[in-house]
């Protein structure tokens, strides 16, 4: 393949001294990136590699948004080498993270630097660029209020693909036109909060020495509740995880029940991007509220 010259001359240059590149394995991956462990005169590291006509910029947010999380200090999170580009083939470069067996207090730990991550704040919700969930655009246009950004910047703009692609109806329009009329005293008032964006159980893992490194992210400052609904979103993290974060940064009354209304978002880009039974999902958590 083309890029794998392009990486061994990418490496070369990062770090000022000749890399060969050995061996190239497939890791598993998802729909998006193909992914692979390099074997170099060097070490060894990972690359993410996807097309550069479809997603000119990706690779250049996701090294953006690691890095924020890398400069908080707090948790964990593979350090974006470099970035390049051979033909249509774009690629990002991290080192390998061999994966251990999770020490003991892997839970309460990973609790613990949540709570913290989530201190760090910022004066608006959202951010200075957008970025990506998943294959799909992100959009972090500043507001003061959480509820104007959430519906704004996260609901809506999902709400129009999925009615421009046919996945959506009407009914499912004015349900969401109910949920933002009274969303406004919804949410207890917060500073905004850094966020991993997109904290699923596919995106943490147990580093060398068991400790959790999460990854994939898709960051910016919003309402904390919202990597805590994404946690329960596919069957939830061990109840030590939620106790040491309640521990560290105290959630408010009632945030078990407002993190169904937080997961709208990423159901709803499970809806534009994969359809199927999502779209009850939405449906389901409209009703109830």
């Amino acid at each position: 393949m083309q890029w794998r010259q392009k990486v061994a001359e990418t490496l070369s240059a990062h770090f000022g001294c000749d890399v060969a590149l050995h061996r190239v394995d497939p890791v598993g991956g998802g729909s998006i990136n193909r992914t692979y462990r390099l074997s170099t005169s060097h070490g060894q590291f990972f690359a993410k590699v996807n097309s550069f006509s479809a997603y000119p910029d990706m690779f250049q947010k996701e090294a953006r948004g690691l890095n924020m999380l890398l400069e908080a200090d707090t948790i964990a999170v593979p350090k974006p080498l470099t970035i390049g580009a051979a033909g249509d083939q774009a690629f990002l470069l991290m080192p390998y993270i061999e994966s251990a067996k999770q020490r003991d207090d892997f839970w309460p730990l990973f609790g613990q630097q949540l709570a913290q991550l989530h201190q760090r704040t910022h004066s608006t919700f959202g951010l200075d660029h957008d970025n990506y969930i998943g294959s799909l655009v992100q959009n972090n246009t500043p507001h003061e209020r959480w509820c104007d950004f959430f519906i704004h910047q996260r609901l809506e703009p999902q709400l129009k693909m999925a009615r421009d692609n046919g996945k959506a109806d009407v009914s499912v329009s004015q349900a969401f036109s109910r949920l933002f009329y009274q969303l406004d005293d919804f949410f207890p008032a917060e500073p905004p909060a850094l966020l991993h964006g997109d904290l699923w159980s596919g995106n943490y893992l147990a580093g060398q020495r068991g400790e959790p490194v999460v990854i994939d992210p898709a960051v910016y400052f919003g309402h904390r509740e919202m990597d805590l609904g994404m946690t329960r979103l596919f069957g939830g993290f061990h109840p030590e995880f939620y106790y040491a974060y309640d521990m560290g940064y105290p959630l408010e009354k009632g945030w078990k029940k407002r993190v169904d209304i937080c997961n709208l978002y990423p159901l709803m880009v499970h809806v534009n991007l994969f359809g199927g039974g999502y779209l009850s999902e939405v449906k389901s958590v409209l009703r109830g509220f």
